[in-house]
């Protein structure tokens, strides 16, 4: 992949793009990159708003996501669950312990589904994407929470401060019980600070390694002492935070938390911190040179660290349109699903454990990355496993449901869809029929512009005429349909966006 300063200065990288440049192709990229998709509803109204508008009109505001209704039992009935974790007999413990996996097991399933399909609504989705992205900056991971309460907990945090101040983002995520669980702020006190949170909060939160020192952790950490969370509620625990004299970034005072997160945006890095991580998850492997971030975290410091305003300037930039950063951005698992059902047509099926079990299999599984780094992405997602994964994935989306596979829960909530009137989870069949009935080269050229991200050319549709000219000739239409639309959705360049 190129460089972008071969076309593009730091200056010049950041103006919008010009009106001349925009167009079906810059639009498609916008959308498959923000969002999932290049839906077909959405792709003709950016068309003509152009590119500012459209952004501007995607992060205007955070979509709701109503608590599902599990999360709320286990808010509501945990406590007591976990006193009798902590006082009672060997086996009553055990026992609580299993019913406490499972509760949180039950309700990390209702947040996914719930989640996946407010992701999964067009209009919801850069929105959706951005509170993944930083989740994928602020992480926590499940797997060691153990609560699936807290962990919706933190991403509603996440939600409510998704645009606006960084700074006071940062302030939220430091008092998130989910954080204060998983990097072990609960146990920190004046003679023990615990140095995970502080030294995370400078490497992979605001301001990436190589911009504070050892003595800076060490000090930081001693400011964040007595934070805990107590049954899903923060608390600072005065007799457990250290109230003395401490040197940060050169500065010394009686600094709290509060005080350290304001002397880290005081950092010349904190500005370039969170656009090189859009770059990494949003546009490329490859790094921008250090000019053009460095400009970009200037102007974004001038701007009080506004996230809105970052995501607009950002998404609507000629760096973000640059001819290297197009059509080669490997998907996600979580893009390529949601992808998928938006180029399908299609619903979240209210089915969590086949669905789980396919993201898990393809190696991103909502709500509970890796370790603290978050998800690596790019090449990281592509293997021969994970290939067979998506593989399996796309037959399964093209197929009716099989409903003898499921357990008698997944059916009541498979009916409970059905009743509400949502049934298109697998492709339509009467679409299946419907192109089937077409020539080979109309059928083609629909197959091709309707379910592949980026334009192509003549020469795949060709292609895939010629094969449904064979292969009508020794099955049926829409057999052979289905089997070149498979073929498309496995190709390289419907992993590509």
């Amino acid at each position: 992949m190129g460089q972008p300063q071969k076309i593009l200065n730091a200056t010049e990288a950041w103006q919008p793009l010009p009106a001349a440049e925009w167009n079906e192709a810059a639009a498609r990229h916008l959308l498959q990159r923000i969002g999932f998709s290049a839906h077909p509803v959405e792709l003709p109204r950016a068309l003509q708003d152009g590119p500012v508008r459209t952004v501007e009109r995607y992060f205007a505001k955070m979509p709701a996501l109503a608590k599902p209704v599990q999360i709320a039992n286990l808010e509501k009935e945990g406590p007591a669950l976990y006193r009798r974790i902590s006082s009672g007999s060997a086996e009553e413990k055990r026992l609580a312990q299993q019913e406490a996996r499972e509760r949180s097991r039950e309700a990390l399933f209702d947040l996914t589904i719930k989640w996946l399909t407010v992701a999964s609504r067009p209009e919801c989705s850069p929105a959706e994407k951005w509170l993944l992205f930083l989740s994928d900056v602020w992480v926590v991971g499940v797997d060691k929470v153990k609560n699936s309460a807290l962990i919706y907990q933190h991403h509603d945090i996440l939600r409510r401060h998704a645009l606006g101040g960084a700074v006071d983002l940062a302030k939220a995520m430091s008092r998130s019980p989910a954080m204060i669980a998983y990097l072990d702020l609960q146990q920190s006190k004046p003679e023990a600070p615990n140095e995970n949170f502080a030294r995370e909060l400078f490497e992979l939160f605001t301001l990436g390694e190589g911009n504070y020192t050892e003595n800076d952790i060490k000090q930081a950490a001693r400011a964040f002492t007595g934070y805990r969370q107590r049954q899903g509620e923060f608390a600072l625990v005065q007799r457990q935070h250290d109230n003395g004299t401490k040197t940060v970034f050169g500065h010394t005072g009686r600094f709290t938390g509060d005080d350290v997160i304001g002397l880290v945006f005081k950092q010349k890095a904190a500005g370039t911190f969170l656009p090189k991580e859009m770059i990494r998850f949003y546009l490329s492997e490859t790094a921008l040179p250090a000019g053009h971030t460095d400009a970009l975290g200037a102007w974004w410091a001038g701007e009080r660290y506004d996230l809105r305003k970052l995501a607009v300037k950002f998404f609507s930039s000629r760096a973000f349109f640059a001819p290297p950063f197009r059509d080669g951005y490997i998907k996600s698992p979580i893009q390529f699903y949601l992808g998928l059902v938006q180029d399908l047509g299609l619903s979240v099926a209210p089915l969590a454990r086949p669905l789980m079990g396919s993201l898990r299999a393809m190696g991103q599984m909502p709500f509970d990355p890796p370790n603290v780094r978050g998800w690596v992405g790019g090449r990281s997602w592509i293997n021969s496993a994970t290939l067979a994964a998506r593989r399996q994935l796309i037959l399964a989306l093209l197929s009716p449901i099989n409903e003898d596979n499921l357990n008698a829960d997944e059916q009541l909530d498979l009916a409970a869809s059905y009743a509400d009137g949502v049934t298109n989870f697998t492709l339509d069949q009467a679409r299946l029929a419907a192109w089937a009935k077409l020539p080979a080269a109309d059928r083609a050229r629909e197959l091709v512009r309707t379910h592949l991200p980026v334009l192509s050319g003549s020469e795949l549709e060709g292609q895939i005429a010629a094969f449904l000219q064979r292969s009508g000739q020794h099955s049926r239409p829409e057999a052979a349909t289905h089997a070149a639309l498979a073929t498309l959705l496995e190709s390289p360049n419907y992993q590509l966006c």
